[in-house]
């Protein structure tokens, strides 16, 4: 492999890294990186290479976010437990269901996000103490179940859908909730890799230098995130989300 190639993939998965660690969506960088640098590698190369990479990153994160931001052991067991069955039966399920039906109702649930955030201005910025009730877990469980299953069968805007769910459900901010989001996250992406590696889907030297690079940017982007705050967060999220917007749109009536 050229060493141009392997300085642009450290450099993409860097700053993959970094807005993932924020607000998520590390995909949307790391995966044309790979298909731009490797244009000869199978779609599934392609993502099981980008979850290898990015399942070190989320780990680095959510990390990063525990050792600074107290969350409930119960309710992030259920997330991960949740997140991570309904990811694997996704996956499982990849060719029951056709992508093209998904499209259109992931890109209203986008637009519909983007703007519920941008038109309620306090969404997301306050975090309120509440003790866990059955209420809180159930909903924790059915949002976990639901995401974890999309990420599985088809994936972009995951993280999105994540921070979302747990501010309007769970009454967090976007720092709580991306610190959530993070641990649901690992556990998706432990799934799709245990899809993945058995299968041969992985370029593990390239997913390995990815991963550092990856790592080093996640730290940057939890770093940006407590300095700055939810407000800054909350900037981001809009930018990712209408990003996603408009590369579905396009994918959907320019490219179909």
């Amino acid at each position: 492999m050229e060493i141009e190639i392997i300085i642009s993939l450290v450099v993409f998965a860097f700053f993959a890294g970094a807005i993932d660690a924020a607000v998520g969506g590390g995909g949307l960088i790391q995966i044309p990186a790979i298909m731009g640098s490797l244009p000869h590698l199978q779609p599934a190369t392609v993502f099981g290479t980008n979850k290898l990479a990015s399942i070190f990153g989320t780990a680095s994160a959510a990390f990063s976010y525990l050792r600074q931001v107290k969350l409930p052991w119960l309710l992030m067991g259920i997330i991960a437990a949740c997140s991570f069955i309904s990811s694997f039966i996704g996956a499982a399920s990849v060719t029951l269901i056709p992508v093209e039906i998904l499209k259109p109702f992931v890109l209203v649930m986008l637009i519909v996000i983007a703007i519920y955030t941008l038109m309620k201005k306090q969404f997301g910025q306050v975090h309120r103490e509440q003790k866990l009730n059955r209420k809180m877990l159930i909903l924790a469980a059915l949002g976990s179940l639901a995401i974890g299953f999309y990420d599985g069968i088809f994936g972009p805007g995951t993280g999105s859908f994540f921070i979302f769910f747990f501010i309007r459900y769970l009454n967090v901010d976007f720092l709580h909730a991306s610190a959530l989001s993070k641990i649901a996250n690992f556990t998706t992406n432990l799934a799709a890799l245990s899809f993945f590696i058995p299968s041969g889907n992985v370029l593990f030297m390239v997913g390995a230098m990815m991963a550092l690079a990856n790592i080093c940017g996640s730290l940057l982007g939890v770093r940006l995130a407590f300095k700055y705050g939810s407000g800054f967060i909350r900037i981001l999220f809009l930018i990712l989300v209408s990003l996603l917007i408009c590369r579905m749109a396009y994918q959907m009536f320019i490219l179909a």
